[in-house]
């Protein structure tokens, strides 16, 4: 039986009396920061990248008028299944721009990283931006390419090469929720409008913080189809 995220911070607490109502605050405040300006960017970056490359959006656009047609029902969970090519487009996304561009963790046992000695307790920041643009998994590294993530062009990849959601144990547990609503808001937009981008990829100034977003907004145009 699936328990919600809540009633898990509540049995927490129950079970170990040093877990405090602030804890439990802190810990929903972060899900729900994590939750909402993580998805915006990362919608951002794709109307961005899907405004200045036609080519894509044609792409997208014949996938949402074969699955909805001209009609106006909401979108379905089936819907969402059945769009594959916005799948792979949201996926080059957050691997040209990962909403958290880098983590940290704390190593629980000496290891030996790339000929590095690195010591129990200290804490290593894994850049997932840069990881994501290592020529030795993805060729032309900077070119914005849905069809990397084809399955036929993917299977031999190393898992670990895309971590937008950073990966093993402690991993983002909200990840499928965040493509989900990604995938309905772009849908959602690509249905009624076309997408233009006002300024070039290179025009615009991504900065690191903990969430990767563009120093002054990313501009675009939306015109009814």
């Amino acid at each position: 039986k699936r328990v919600a995220f809540l009633d898990l911070l509540l049995k927490a607490k129950r079970e170990d009396s040093t877990i405090t109502f602030n804890d439990i605050r802190e810990e929903v405040d972060t899900f729900m920061f994590e939750g909402h300006d993580t998805t915006a960017a990362a919608a951002s970056w794709a109307c961005q990248l899907i405004g200045s490359h036609p080519e894509v959006q044609k792409k997208l656009h014949q996938e949402v008028d074969l699955i909805l047609g001209e009609s106006n029902r909401p979108l379905t969970n089936d819907d969402l299944k059945e769009l594959k090519y916005l799948d792979l487009v949201i996926k080059e996304t957050l691997r040209l721009f990962p909403s958290v561009p880098y983590f940290g963790r704390v190593i629980s046992e000496d290891c030996d990283v790339g000929g590095y000695k690195v010591l129990k307790g200290e804490t290593a920041v894994i850049v997932a931006y840069m990881i994501h643009r290592d020529e030795k998994y993805y060729p032309d590294p900077e070119k914005f390419d849905p069809d990397r993530f084809l399955p036929e062009n993917s299977k031999d990849r190393h898992p670990y090469a895309y971590i937008p959601f950073s990966a093993g144990r402690r991993n983002c547990i909200g990840q499928r929720f965040a493509q989900m609503e990604e995938k309905v808001l772009l849908a959602s937009i690509l249905r009624y409008f076309e997408i233009k981008s006002v300024k070039s990829i290179d025009e615009l100034e991504p900065v690191g913080d903990l969430i990767l977003h563009p120093n002054n907004g990313i501009p675009i145009e939306l015109k009814l189809r």
